[in-house]
């Protein structure tokens, strides 16, 4: 095939390109007035926008298609975007996260909600319940739990006094990296970060940087903060980070187990509805008696009630006084999970559901 060849040839499947973008915009504009009208009678039975049911719905079915070409997970992120763009002919949200800019917070809010939410970074986590409390904020988006490091403690504590519930969970890696203004690690004399990332990277810091000090940050963000500020510091902190903060990689991937994942839930006033896989959080504190735990446990066996965690905290309002945090499978209408809170409540001196939401 000579060169004119290859050249028509080449503008001849560029031109079924056109057509086929021609089209799918067509197809876009329509999918985006669906989703105004669909917004307008939210708007008018005082439904939320918001439907982290529907969006797994719409997940679900996109992994039952079968392409030779795409992937479920790249067909997610395609259409992740277009659930953002028509979400935003409903209605603009406003987010608050734990900040500053650049936490893996952040990056999961904005996964979570698109670019047109107005997004808000919170110095603590307690200020990101206070945001959605007082309608500062629409929805929050906070850590729960790390699959290395376990619960956040700071969030269940702070669930024992709000009223936010959660609304819907996401899974995001984690991946650490150690960033200074340099990038080079003879340099480097202090190492910020957050509590839960020192800690992921702890066997990695002993080895490469051995007598170095490590102190914790109000975040990674703030550690990257800290180092752009300070030559001799690094923070260990996202790539995402490194670029808004303008600091070069030091060592890349310092996390010491590859399977690190972080649980992040968002935080809203209303309850959505129940999905075909849904999940459960309460918090509990028993009755002090002999034997109290095991019949509470019972009731959830006895109900064939799957337990996905179960970990206990200090009141801080009694001395040895514990708070439960339990989750499992299920939404709270269902008939044995009523039961068993039901057999719960009657154990219990405190019980507070913290929501029924679409598991990730």
């Amino acid at each position: 095939m000579n060169t004119n060849s290859k050249k028509n040839r080449i503008r001849i499947l560029r031109e079924g390109i056109d057509r086929i973008d021609r089209g799918f915009v067509g197809l876009l504009e329509k999918r985006l007035r669906l989703a105004a009208r669909i917004g307008a009678l939210k708007n008018r039975s005082g439904a939320e926008v918001h439907a982290p049911d529907r969006e797994q719905q719409i997940y679900s079915q996109l992994a039952k298609y079968r392409s030779k070409l795409l992937m479920p997970e790249d067909l997610k992120n395609v259409f992740r975007e277009i659930i953002h763009l028509c979400r935003s002919t409903q209605k603009k949200f406003s987010v608050a996260y734990l900040g500053p800019e650049a936490t893996f917070t952040h990056q999961v809010a904005a996964r979570s909600f698109g670019p047109a939410a107005n997004y808000t970074p919170c110095r603590t986590i307690a200020d990101v319940f206070k945001a959605v409390e007082k309608d500062t904020a629409d929805y929050g988006v906070a850590p729960l739990e790390n699959s290395l490091e376990g619960v956040v403690h700071e969030t269940v504590d702070t669930f024992t006094l709000s009223e936010a519930q959660i609304v819907a969970e996401h899974i995001q890696e984690i991946s650490h990296h150690l960033l200074s203004t340099s990038g080079d690690l003879k340099k480097i004399q202090a190492v910020y970060s957050h509590p839960q990332a020192l800690a992921q990277c702890r066997r990695w810091l002993e080895k490469n940087l051995p007598g170095v000090p490590t102190y914790p940050s109000a975040s990674t963000a703030d550690a990257a903060v800290q180092a752009a500020v300070d030559a001799k510091a690094a923070a260990i902190a996202s790539l995402f980070a490194k670029e808004l903060y303008h600091l070069e990689v030091a060592a890349s991937r310092i996390e010491d187990f590859s399977k690190n994942l972080t649980r992040f839930v968002v935080l809203g006033k209303k309850a959505p509805p129940k999905t075909r896989a849904d999940k459960t959080s309460l918090l509990f504190i028993i009755k002090d008696r002999p034997g109290a735990l095991y019949d509470v446990l019972e009731g959830f066996k006895q109900n064939n009630i799957n337990l996905t965690k179960i970990e206990s905290r200090p009141s801080k309002t009694k001395p040895w006084e514990y708070i439960f945090f339990m989750e499992f499978l299920g939404h709270v209408t269902d008939a044995p999970i009523k039961r068993a809170i039901a057999r719960l409540t009657q154990m219990c001196t405190h019980i507070k559901i913290l929501g029924s939401y679409p598991k990730a």
